[in-house]
């Protein structure tokens, strides 16, 4: 037998409810949805959690502690088998290198190199972060170890006005009216 060849006489489909047909079919009347009230009307929607008004529950339930997994740092994962594999003896491997190696997948995210495999060759590593046993491991093959500091830029906020973004080492931006952002309250008159 053919589950396509199946008839329709046969259950191939299905038959819709039919409502509102006379109370012997058991959905005569109101057609299943009760008597007045807003689940009776045309259009009418529950959302998910909706207890009819009354508190729901997700309310009721005390919320306590704090993660901070919304502001952890995501780092792309790296092992030492993986750098004796992609590279050559003496190569200098930072994030554009294991995106050129197909070992990361971007530069965006930070990079954090890991102990797991053997290493013999001679690697000038940067990252993000590196596992103690990572380090050992390239330190004892003679290559070097450089860690990134991949920390944000400060950002500098003034009341009433956007947030500005001052890299280190740059002087504030003036503002409209000819003078800058953080110009001291020190009287021109005294020098």
């Amino acid at each position: 037998m053919k589950l396509d060849a199946i008839l329709s006489a046969a259950g191939k489909r299905k038959g819709r409810r039919r409502l509102g047909r006379g109370d012997g079919s058991g959905l005569g009347k109101t057609s299943g949805r009760g008597h007045k009230g807003y689940g009776a009307r045309s259009g009418a929607k529950k959302r998910l959690g909706y207890e009819g008004g009354q508190t729901p529950c997700i309310s009721r339930v005390p919320k306590r502690g704090f993660n901070n997994k919304n502001f952890r740092t995501l780092y792309q994962i790296v092992n030492v088998a993986a750098l004796q594999e992609r590279f050559d003896d003496g190569a200098t491997v930072d994030a554009e290198a294991l995106v050129a190696a197909r070992v990361i997948d971007n530069t965006v995210q930070p990079v954090k190199i890991l102990g797991n495999g053997e290493l013999k060759k001679k690697l000038a590593v940067k990252a993000e972060k590196f596992s103690a046993a990572a380090q050992e491991k390239i330190e004892g093959a003679g290559g070097s170890v450089e860690v990134l500091d991949r920390s944000p830029a400060p950002v500098k906020r003034t009341i009433g006005k956007a947030a500005t973004i001052v890299p280190p080492g740059e002087a504030p931006a003036e503002s409209a009216d000819g003078l800058a952002a953080d110009s001291s309250d020190e009287d021109p008159s005294e020098e």
